[in-house]
């Protein structure tokens, strides 16, 4: 969003091409995640709560908000202890949080667990949907059809990670790696610092959000998600599964999982067969390379999640498509 906002791709030369990757933590997640999650709300005493983003995300049949109009209790939540006040407070319905995320988003998930089970709250679940980011960077330089010389590695996952996770990619694959933060001077001095890493021939992990990110990360976040969670392989949107991508909660708190307490079939899912939010979310292609985008795809219709989402890369290129054009 940052890079189409303050027109960043007009600013560099052509032979520096800045694509958007998974990096949107609604817009990767599995259709039949989506659709489970709505099975799970057809049950009478079952409130759902989730973030606004995932509302107008489409699933195989309907979106969550097409769902609330059929009768299901959808509710929007800004963090996961609001779903755990609506727990405390309705002890008669069973309230089923979507824990989407990154590493970002995951230690208060983490959190809102544990204070769930020191309440001894037995109708709070979470429909486990976290994703972690190094793993799915590794996946995206498996594939033939994208082409990858060096990372933007985010600032916000890595004010809880650290540096450390980046270096395996750096010296495993040669691939060079920037941490950046989000002002338009953050950015541009993350594509410097990549060219210098890319003509001196080297593949190192740098932190240009020096300011924020500390090599060992947030210890305190880390011990939490480590403490609730554990890692596990999980379906990406575009990238299909990737071992050891995703958390699920450990024994002590799997009674919480949604997915083992409801017991829910749903069909093959099934997504618009001319989105290309997969193809987008792995760098093979552009939001203006599907013929969707702007004409039936828009924000207010939106028929792919990358449209959906304020972190979206189609929403960020409709958004600001006329400081494109300029």
């Amino acid at each position: 969003m940052s890079i189409g906002r303050f027109g960043i791709r007009q600013l560099l030369p052509k032979s520096i091409r800045l694509i958007s990757g998974p990096g949107c933590p609604v817009c990767v997640t599995a259709q039949s995640d989506i659709d489970s999650f709505i099975a799970i709300g057809s049950f009478s005493d079952v409130i759902l709560a989730t973030f606004g983003d995932m509302v107008k995300v489409p699933g195989s049949n309907m979106s969550l908000r097409e769902a609330g109009a059929h009768g299901i209790d959808v509710r929007v939540v800004y963090s996961p202890f609001d779903a755990l006040k609506l727990a405390r407070e309705m002890p008669m319905k069973r309230v089923v949080f979507m824990a989407i995320g990154f590493e970002t988003t995951a230690p208060g998930i983490a959190l809102a667990v544990r204070q769930a089970e020191e309440e001894r709250l037995r109708n709070f679940f979470i429909y486990p949907a976290l994703k972690l980011i190094p793993p799915a960077m590794e996946a995206l330089l498996s594939f033939d059809d994208v082409r990858i010389d060096g990372f933007i590695c985010p600032g916000h996952v890595s004010t809880v990670i650290g540096t450390k996770p980046y270096e395996p990619i750096a010296r495993k694959y040669g691939k060079p790696c920037v941490i950046a933060g989000f002002e338009p001077l953050d950015i541009l001095q993350a594509v410097l610092m990549l060219l210098m890493q890319l003509r001196s021939r080297r593949a190192e992990v740098e932190n240009q959000y020096r300011r924020v990110v500390r090599p060992d990360g947030n210890e305190i976040a880390k011990r939490l998600i480590e403490e609730v969670f554990e890692p596990c392989g999980v379906e990406w949107r575009g990238l299909g599964f990737i071992e050891g991508s995703g958390l699920k909660l450990r024994k002590r708190y799997e009674h919480m999982d949604a997915r083992a307490h409801f017991e829910v079939t749903t069909p093959p899912p099934k997504v618009h067969p001319m989105c290309k939010c997969g193809q987008i979310l792995r760098g093979a292609a552009i939001p203006t390379d599907c013929p969707l985008f702007a004409r039936a795809c828009t924000p207010e219709h939106p028929i792919g999640p990358c449209m959906v989402s304020s972190e979206g890369a189609c929403a960020a290129y409709y958004r600001y498509r006329e400081v494109s054009a300029n």
